[in-house]
């Protein structure tokens, strides 16, 4: 009976006490999880003239809502004890209603707290928003920035003439000079994207349609990592973003090797072997140039096979792929093409090449509608093979390296 009556007790529960503690702890580490982010986009890490603006203003403020955030706890503190006294039997807590001098205080102080902050963002704005100084040999140099699903491009106007076409189309990794400030033009071809360096500067969206300019300045040659901050479907997680600073001797040269087109490499007739990568070459016609550019292809009647704005694509793009191998990243940033060594990647290429939706979600279904992204092409290991035989054609490797990260 007494079995049978201790079994038939109700569960006893935490205290509430202790369930707030869990509660609190949890939330901590909650916190502390978010925070283990990847060190390479530290805000708090400067590289550039307008990023260090940006940090001469956050800093303070941060510390300003600390002190103001320890000042509410101790105030909550005390209240809390003064209410439990209250509970307890004790008097009263003396009362503070009416205190014009702390009423004023208390009113006061944070609006002009609030004006001071206000003032110090506002200069800060204005000063991020200058047109670059003069940037010697590349000050006719303008960078439009496009953003697609789930991959950036640029297109550098050399000679400030807009209107007869880039001079370089490239993806993935946007080449600047170090020490010069650069003045970029952000837009979208698809959705709305948000670019993002936080070393050289704050945030700017792409939006279609619309125009927005960022300026940016390395103060040293690197690499410079961001992240696309606006939700922009499936991948958008996956589409990360490089600035690669090069010394300027290291950028004008750039400057002139991206602007050489690719030379068609001779097939062999007749069984005879043809050169490197030439079978890769009439694969890469055959199956990717109806997205991708390389500038220097032709068709059987040698007319330039030109797909820029015409892809397969609901923008109509895909990355131009003429100095492919010039990069460290591909697919949106997601893959590096050289390892820790500097030694091409094959492999990840490999897995690339044989299902691209597989290793990157993208909408290439037919059920998904519009297509987004590299489909699965069903190639064979041969023709895989021969097509990165032809891509290790597309340009040398680049001066910097990204190292793999421990």
């Amino acid at each position: 009976m007494n079995r049978i009556a201790r079994v038939s007790e109700p569960m006893s529960h935490p205290p509430a006490r202790q369930r707030r503690l869990r509660a609190a702890g949890l939330a901590g580490l909650v916190v502390l999880l978010a925070a283990c982010g990847d060190e390479r986009q530290d805000i708090f890490t400067p590289e550039g003239s307008y990023a260090r603006k940006i940090n001469n203003l956050q800093v303070p403020v941060f510390v300003i809502a600390g002190v103001v955030g320890v000042g509410v706890a101790v105030g909550l503190a005390y209240v809390l004890l003064q209410g439990h006294k209250r509970a307890q039997g004790d008097d009263d807590p003396r009362q503070l209603e009416g205190n014009f001098k702390l009423e004023i205080g208390w009113t006061i102080g944070p609006a002009v707290l609030l004006a001071g902050v206000a003032v110090a963002t506002v200069a800060t704005l204005f000063a991020i928003e200058d047109n670059p100084a003069d940037a010697g040999q590349f000050e006719a140099m303008e960078i439009t920035v496009y953003g697609h699903q789930w991959w950036w491009g640029y297109e550098y106007e050399l000679d400030g003439d807009t209107g007869n076409g880039a001079e370089i189309v490239t993806a993935n990794d946007l080449v600047i000079p170090a020490g010069v400030p650069i003045t970029l033009n952000i837009t979208s071809r698809d959705v709305i994207h948000s670019f993002w360096i936080p070393a050289l500067n704050g945030t700017r969206d792409a939006v279609p349609g619309r125009v927005h300019t960022l300026n940016i300045e390395a103060d040293a040659p690197g690499i410079f990592d961001g992240q696309c901050k606006e939700f922009c479907g499936l991948s958008h997680a996956n589409m990360q973003q490089r600035v690669v600073a090069l010394s300027e001797a290291d950028f004008a040269d750039w400057l002139d090797q991206q602007q050489e087109d690719q030379p068609m490499l001779a097939v062999g007739e007749e069984g005879a072997e043809g050169e490197p990568g030439s079978a890769g070459q009439q694969s890469f016609i055959g199956r990717c140039s109806q997205c991708h550019q390389v500038n220097g292809l032709e068709d059987e009647e040698g007319e330039p096979i030109v797909v820029e704005g015409e892809a397969a694509l609901v923008s109509g793009y895909a990355p131009n792929l003429t100095h492919l191998m010039s990069r460290g990243v591909y697919a949106g940033g997601l893959f590096e093409l050289y390892d820790e060594n500097g030694e091409f990647d094959r492999d990840t290429l490999e897995a690339w090449l044989r299902n691209a939706p597989a290793e990157k979600p993208m909408y290439t279904e037919p059920e998904s509608g519009d297509p987004r992204g590299m489909p699965n092409l069903g190639l064979s290991e041969d023709e895989i093979d021969d097509l990165i035989e032809y891509l290790q054609t597309l340009g040398d490797p680049p001066p910097l390296q990204t190292p793999t990260e421990d």
